[in-house]
């Protein structure tokens, strides 16, 4: 079965990268960032029925399969490529759902062995106020909602963002990921890896870390007091998607990143995928059209750093 092909995160992290051979700083290296393919939305949104629409994703599916070629080609080969959420549009119990779901899989099959992919889980994933049940499918479907691993020397976190944006019917399922995130937040402050980032479908912010809520990013008080806990673990960088457009900003010394969709765009901004280059010093990302990567690479600045010893 095309599942079957993924790590999946079990346990709170991913096999596929052991700890005991990851935790140790070697040199530069990178991996792909995208978000939002979001089977489906294309249609639903020339049409203007996010809500009911979307049994189409014939757009989608190509979009997507661009990506997973344009990855493929990439020399050296990324650590991983990371989608940040919203893998289909089709919410749960909707109609589609099933079969937006099989094609990406399908999709997906196509990377290269040599690059594992990172789930992370969006709203249209999970649902807008999701459910244990709704948690449940998610990750028998893509692997666990929130999760930990090391690359490189680097500690990467997978939140679910969902739990933030709306926990009202799985409190448990908040206390239990609030919890965790306290472990893995004290383990980054001790220090121990080179960087720290987070991976999330909702932002923080979109420009500036004051700014007022709304469907786009998560509530005030709640943005204050993550934000205050990566600062305080020494969090470099959040990465999210959800947006449909480029955009972010920085709090003192954590940047907050939100990438534009594989899939439907919301704004001017192409289809396309993030390059995230991690060296000892800093990380530096830039935002790729499906058409330029494939075409022309990774340009020569970037690969300068990766090349770094």
């Amino acid at each position: 079965m095309a599942e079957e092909v993924f790590q999946k995160a079990r346990g709170r992290t991913l096999s596929v990268f052991r700890e005991d051979v990851e935790k140790e700083w070697k040199a530069p290296f990178y991996f792909i960032q995208g978000a939002d393919p979001q089977f489906g939305l294309m249609k639903a949104y020339a049409i203007g029925d996010c809500g009911s629409g979307g049994d189409e994703w014939d757009q989608e599916l190509k979009l997507t399969e661009r990506a997973v070629q344009a990855v493929n080609q990439l020399s050296p080969k990324p650590k991983f490529f990371v989608i940040c959420g919203d893998l289909v549009h089709g919410m749960p119990g909707t109609p589609w759902r099933e079969a937006q779901t099989r094609d990406l899989k399908n999709v997906l099959k196509g990377l290269s062995h040599d690059v594992p992919a990172v789930f992370v889980s969006g709203n249209h994933d999970l649902g807008n106020a999701p459910t244990p049940e709704t948690i449940d499918d998610y990750c028998q479907q893509w692997g666990d909602d929130y999760f930990a691993f090391w690359v490189g020397g680097v500690f990467f976190l997978v939140l679910n963002s969902q739990l933030y944006f709306d926990h009202s019917k799985c409190q448990e399922q908040k206390r239990a990921q609030d919890a965790w995130l306290d472990e893995q937040l004290a383990r980054a402050e001790g220090r121990a890896c080179r960087h720290a980032v987070v991976f999330q479908h909702i932002p923080l912010f979109l420009q500036s870390p004051d700014e007022d809520h709304d469907y786009f990013n998560l509530e005030k008080s709640v943005r204050q007091e993550l934000l205050d806990r990566f600062l305080k673990a020494g969090i470099k960088a959040v990465f999210s998607g959800h947006y449909h457009r480029n955009a972010g900003g920085s709090y003192k010394d954590l940047e907050m990143v939100v990438s534009s969709a594989i899939g439907c765009q919301l704004g001017e901004d192409t289809h396309g995928l993030r390059v995230v280059v991690v060296t000892a010093e800093k990380i530096v990302h830039r935002y790729y059209s499906l058409d330029k990567l494939s075409s022309q690479g990774i340009e020569k600045d970037l690969m300068d750093l990766i090349k770094q010893n």
